[in-house]
């Protein structure tokens, strides 16, 4: 299986998105370096927006992800609700 990531810029608005990352994908590795947080899966990463939502405490659009998105790896899967990185589609 080959793994896929996402990297995100260290600050306060990515800070819940990262713990929302990490809810939803529990065997996901994060990496928090001091300018970005890097977090790697084995096989697939889902991004849900509900809960990003939930760890905000706001309305969210998915498109807001690239603010602070430095680069990703992976096949990109995305419609309203998640976004999904994955090398199986």
């Amino acid at each position: 299986m080959s793994t896929v990531f996402i990297a995100l810029q260290a600050n306060e608005e990515t800070r819940p998105i990262i713990e929302a990352i990490e809810i939803d994908n529990p065997a996901a590795v994060v990496n928090r370096q001091p300018a970005m947080v890097k977090i790697d899966a084995e096989g697939s990463l889902v991004i849900r927006k509900a809960t990003i939502e939930e760890q905000l405490g706001r309305s969210f659009d998915l498109q807001e992800l690239h603010i602070n998105l430095i680069t990703l790896t992976g096949h990109v899967e995305e419609d309203d609700d998640s976004l999904t990185l994955s090398w199986n589609s």
